[in-house]
């Protein structure tokens, strides 16, 4: 046996647990409690807060509460110094502040993802036009953008009535590539995947579905230190 790895890896799990103090929760089906990929999600919340005793959890339910699409006083306001924005362009990025926010004292985001049309929902995807902003979650140099999230850790649970991760439907899966993406872009690279798919498809259906991505959870975080 190895004591000197071993030693290390207990190291870095003490660490882990001291350092882990923030959980975000993206909920985004209108399904509700009957979303498959909110079941799987929760159940990776619970298996977290177990590891890490302490840690607080923040829920974000934008199906419930979805943010506005950004409009002309949020872009406005955007280009705009904070003491000379208009009060619509002061209240338009409000939101946006509490959702970077919550993304910047957070350790790990886990997403609730279903697939609508090949993608993630209208809702998630205002929630990204929020989070996403120069100055905040993304810098630019001569170098080009660089994403000032880095260090957290992202689980994506990906609900699907096909199978996208192989065989034809492939190509037409915006969901994970787009999500992978467009966090990168914002320094979040450290990411794992759950696809809890083939829900509509006679041969798994969702029993088959939310047990293999059950297990999937299971596998990922028994991985983490």
């Amino acid at each position: 046996m190895n004591y000197t790895t071993l030693n290390d890896a207990t190291l870095k799990q003490k660490e882990m647990r001291t350092k882990m103090k923030n959980i975000l929760f993206i909920q985004s089906s209108p399904r509700g409690s009957e979303s498959y990929s909110q079941k799987v999600a929760r159940s990776i919340v619970s298996d977290l807060e177990e590891r890490y005793p302490g840690a607080k959890v923040v829920v974000r339910d934008l199906a419930q509460n979805p943010p506005p699409h950004v409009g002309e006083a949020f872009v406005g306001g955007l280009s705009t110094g904070s003491e000379q924005r208009t009060p619509e362009q002061t209240k338009a990025l409000a939101l946006s502040d509490v959702l970077i926010d919550e993304l910047l004292a957070a350790d790990v985001i886990v997403l609730a993802v279903p697939m609508h049309n090949f993608g993630p929902p209208s809702t998630l995807k205002a929630w990204i036009d929020h989070v996403v902003r120069i100055g905040r979650t993304v810098s630019y140099s001569q170098k080009g953008p660089e994403g000032m999230l880095k260090g957290k850790r992202a689980i994506l649970v990906l609900a699907r009535g096909g199978v996208y991760s192989d065989g034809p439907a492939k190509p037409m899966d915006f969901q994970e590539p787009y999500l992978r993406t467009v966090l990168g872009f914002i320094g979040i690279t450290d990411i794992d995947v759950v696809p809890v798919e083939g829900l509509a498809r006679s041969a798994i259906g969702p029993e088959k579905a939310v047990a293999s991505a059950m297990a999937r959870s299971r596998e990922i975080l028994s991985q983490a230190v």
